[in-house]
């Protein structure tokens, strides 16, 4: 049986596991759940959190552990990198990117398809509590972006055309699913070495954002 793989559109975690797929050229069944949905992850995996992969074998979370498992032929080389000393730094620049990232496209998100009205109030209410009022968050568009403007200048030099490498790998789809959901923000634009190397990626994963939504 083809795995099948609940997930959220806009989640990076939920993004790079696809990236993931498409890179293997694995078929999956998509199932996309509604944000406020507690019941089926927790009945999978005792847990609310996705992505979740169901195989033959069981259900299983944690993105990383996910990937591990289906790279039966090691091409992404998971374990050799995270267990790399470097790894941990890497991880910590995403979340420094994610901060900024998640301000500017949450309040866009919530509009996508993705969300129902009783989903879209969970949302909001369960981000709002950690970054504050959408609302806010909007009206604090520049300072957001003007440290994603300065921070891009650093991540150019290090697109050699990869992420700190000459050929694709794990990072790439990390790092371009951490900041894929940049696209759905209107006031904000990638330079265009960024975003030349996104959809570099988007090329080399067969990835198509939205695809749930217009198979």
């Amino acid at each position: 049986m083809k795995p099948t793989l609940y997930h959220y559109i806009h989640c990076p975690f939920c993004v790079r596991v696809r990236m993931t797929l498409g890179y293997l050229n694995i078929p999956f069944e998509s199932k996309v759940l509604p944000y406020d949905d507690e019941t089926t992850p927790v009945k999978l995996t005792g847990k609310k959190m996705l992505p979740i992969l169901e195989t033959s074998t069981g259900a299983m979370n944690e993105s990383l552990v996910i990937m591990a498992f289906l790279d039966k032929e090691n091409k992404l080389r998971i374990k050799e990198e995270i267990s790399q000393k470097t790894f941990p730094e890497f991880e910590a620049y995403l979340n420094f990117l994610g901060s900024p990232v998640h301000s500017l496209a949450m309040p866009y998100w919530i509009w996508t398809p993705e969300f129902d009205e009783n989903s879209r109030q969970y949302f909001e209410q369960k981000k709002s509590a950690k970054r504050g009022p959408f609302k806010d968050l909007v009206k604090n568009q520049k300072q957001f972006i003007e440290v994603l403007e300065k921070e891009w200048l650093n991540l150019e030099k290090e697109l050699t055309p990869f992420y700190k490498s000459q050929s694709f790998g794990l990072k790439d789809i990390m790092l371009a699913s951490h900041i894929w959901g940049l696209y759905v923000v209107p006031e904000f634009q990638f330079p265009p070495a960024i975003h030349s190397y996104l959809q570099q990626v988007k090329t080399i994963c067969h990835f198509e954002y939205h695809w749930d939504y217009w198979k």
